[in-house]
């Protein structure tokens, strides 16, 4: 895992839910049932039944989890070079003997590599395929953002005070965010400015205010809930712990609907005054929930939350850099950097046209990934066996599933799109796109599992490969794509685009139960057959729809809460 830091200010861009952290914060049992909260039927059935009913969702784990996960690099170093850091994952020392693969895993996909870099090199000189570079539907310019839009007068916030300790990476803590406001303005609370939850696996100590500009985030709510630094005195010697309003993630329901709230957490919170929420971990549900009430969850994660000064400004730098010092201006600048989008375009007169074309590239390929996935990836019996020393650790459920019931194969997993592309399938994916090798290809994620050489197709086939500032670098590009639609970052960043992008700014978004079965052809498939059906897969993917029942509003804004559609 890369971090990194811009004028003495850091923060990792997590995947990771907080089943993969390791808080400071003490997860204790604390008397649900005395509180009155209603605690998960996972926590009163143990033995047989736990396992049964974890072995009949297996094959929605991996959606479940990665749709928690967010474990791509947000800051990283400005400077003359870029360079990653070592991983801050703690292995335990009676594993290091274990956790030392260093060799190459094997790719079967050779034959292919040289397929693609022979198409690559004869059409250097050939136009872009069609759209390519563009949002295919001329319906998606129709959406248009609307989440300002307010209807209802400011709550008083007289209920009491509501704090939030959130957990995770930046992008789920962003995610945790945007739902504390919706709650706090449910039960008419007053938010504290929210804090992050320090890591010992991260070991990040970055604060709200180290991203976010506080003022802005107080002040541009101000007409929906109010928000405040601080506890009022009388309530800070208050012991939390032993009048009970502490709430963990144990004791709220994943995606608990608004009415939740009201039977269970109001009475404590008219009764004390206060509550903490302690991780915050996707404890709000996306429906059935009041369409003001939704679209102030819109207005926070689009509006409120904007990067401090030393960001944008390092943002910018990259943009500038990744632009070859072009001054022209994307689509996003302005919503991205602020006012540093004004100085690199200084000195021109009228509307900027867009910059140069680059594409931007989420390569969710991390050891968590990789280790939850339960698939191989060619490296052997010391690949399985650091895999599952990790598993060990971070993933103790999964490994007590494996231990008594028995599990898909690998095969079966990758057959069912439940493995994560690796960074053969990933450029073998753009390749076949149409992407050539004079394509800027932005990388973001954190530290690629195998190492540099895994990554020795992709800067082989496209050597204009750059690396920093992931949040920024994917929402500005020109395209982006991602090799795993679950991972927080991506979620952001294509619902970002989507919602500022005017329906020119294309996310590409793999079917990788589709491309599993292409791949599955490797050997024999011919290259112009290999590109029709990736481009119709893929194809596939970028219709242009409304947001689906239950998903998530952060991912796809495309609905009445946060964008209108222009008929």
């Amino acid at each position: 895992m890369n971090s990194s830091s811009i004028n003495g200010v850091s923060k990792t861009f997590s995947d990771s839910d907080q089943s993969l952290d390791t808080p400071t914060y003490n997860s204790r049992k604390r008397g649900a049932k005395k509180r009155g909260i209603k605690v998960s039927p996972l926590k009163r059935f143990k033995g047989l039944g736990f396992l049964i009913g974890l072995l009949g969702v297996f094959f929605f784990v991996n959606w479940w989890m990665l749709s928690r996960l967010n474990h791509a690099l947000f800051i990283q170093k400005i400077s003359s070079s870029v360079k990653n850091s070592e991983s801050p994952v703690v292995i335990k020392e009676d594993l290091r003997k274990i956790v030392k693969v260093k060799k190459p895993q094997k790719t079967p996909f050779g034959r292919l590599l040289k397929l693609a870099a022979h198409a690559l090199a004869e059409g250097q000189n050939k136009p872009d395929p069609k759209g390519l570079w563009e949002e295919p539907y001329d319906r998606a310019s129709n959406w248009k953002p609307c989440a300002e839009e307010r209807d209802w007068e400011p709550s008083e916030g007289n209920n009491g005070y509501i704090m939030v300790t959130a957990n995770g990476g930046l992008n789920q803590q962003r995610v945790a965010v945007c739902n504390a406001v919706a709650v706090a303005r449910l039960l008419n609370a007053t938010l504290v400015l929210p804090k992050f939850m320090f890591s010992s696996v991260w070991r990040d100590a970055s604060q709200f205010g180290d991203i976010y500009q506080e003022e802005h985030f107080i002040n541009y709510l101000k007409p929906d809930i109010r928000i405040v630094k601080e506890l009022p005195e009388e309530l800070r010697s208050l012991d939390l712990d032993a009048i009970d309003s502490v709430v963990t993630d144990e004791d709220i329901m994943k995606e608990a609907k608004p009415s939740f709230y009201r039977k269970n957490i109001l009475p404590l919170l008219l009764r004390n005054k206060v509550i903490h929420f302690l991780g915050f971990g996707n404890r709000l549900a996306f429906d059935p929930i009041p369409i003001q009430l939704q679209r102030l969850r819109c207005r926070c994660n689009f509006y409120a939350l904007q990067f401090v000064p030393k960001i944008q400004e390092g943002g910018a730098l990259i943009l500038k850099r990744i632009r070859q010092n072009s001054t022209n201006a994307g689509p996003l600048d302005s919503y991205l950097l602020g006012p540093y989008a004004k100085k690199m375009v200084k000195g021109k007169s009228g509307r900027s046209a867009k910059g140069p074309k680059y594409l931007a590239l989420h390569l969710r390929y991390e050891i968590d990934m990789v280790a939850h996935s339960l698939c191989e990836f060619g490296g052997g019996e010391e690949e399985q066996k650091e895999l599952e020393a990790y598993r060990q650790i971070h993933f103790p459920a999964l490994t007590l599933l494996k231990k008594n019931e028995k599990m898909p194969s690998p095969d079966e997993l990758r057959s069912e799109g439940l493995c994560p592309l690796t960074p053969e399938e990933a450029v073998l994916m753009l390749a076949a796109l149409g992407f050539n090798r004079k394509t800027h290809i932005f990388l973001a994620g954190a530290q690629i599992y195998g190492g540099p050489s895994r990554l020795a197709s992709l800067t082989s086939l496209y050597p204009h490969l750059l690396a920093a500032l992931d949040f920024i670098g994917c929402t500005a590009s020109t395209a982006f794509a991602m090799t795993d639609s679950g991972s927080q970052l991506s979620a952001l960043v294509s619902g970002y685009r989507m919602y500022y992008g005017g329906g020119q700014m294309p996310s590409i978004r793999p079917n990788k139960r589709r491309l599993a079965d292409i791949f599955l052809k490797n050997s024999t498939i011919e290259w112009k057959v290999f590109e029709q059906r990736v481009r119709k897969a893929v194809r596939q993917t970028k219709q242009v729809h409304r947001r689906p029942t239950a998903r998530s509003i952060y991912r796809h804004p495309r609905c009445k809460e946060c964008m209108c559609l222009l008929e």
